[in-house]
């Protein structure tokens, strides 16, 4: 057995999760998510629904919760994963998120903006603080929610008409 954890994987991969919901309810979705690259995982099922606000009945977390409770799992993972990699002592871990939209009525609808992302801390250790900031700055280049947050993506929709997808 190896000491490395990559041992056995490529150098380079792409890590790809497919999901497929349907609207089932008032505003219930049921989410069914896989894992397909660079190995199979899943399925996962989730869901999510709205409070009264948006008309539904508040049977599952709405989307944002299920955002926010991802970005807090994704860094505490890549912690605990990288502090053994690392060769960090941790005996205790807790991490605090706020994220904040800028939301704005436009008409009857409205438009929401991304305001702020803060991610506190708290961790035990006996090691040196600049080994648990090494251990900090590689988990938030590990962590695949906060790379994706800190870049400028663009994100493809299609819509399915009857004379197939068109990009919207």
């Amino acid at each position: 057995m190896s000491d490395n954890p990559n041992a056995g994987l490529p150098a380079k991969a792409q890590v790809q999760f497919d999901c497929s919901g349907t609207a089932v309810g008032k505003m219930r979705n049921d989410l069914n998510v896989t894992m397909k690259q660079p190995f199979e995982e899943g399925p996962f099922e989730l869901a999510t629904d709205e409070g009264s606000f948006h008309g539904g009945d508040a049977t599952a977390p709405p989307p944002l919760a299920l955002f926010v409770a991802g970005l807090t799992g994704c860094i505490m993972t890549q912690l605990r994963a990288f502090a053994k990699r690392m060769d960090v002592s941790l005996t205790d871990l807790h991490v605090d998120t706020r994220v904040v939209w800028d939301w704005q009525a436009k008409d009857r609808v409205y438009e929401t903006a991304p305001h702020s992302f803060e991610i506190d801390i708290r961790l035990q250790s006996d090691d040196a603080v600049e080994k648990v900031i090494d251990l900090v700055d590689a988990a938030r280049k590990g962590c695949f929610l906060e790379q994706t947050l800190g870049c400028s993506n663009t994100i493809n929709h299609r819509l399915k008409t009857a004379d197939g997808w068109i990009s919207i």
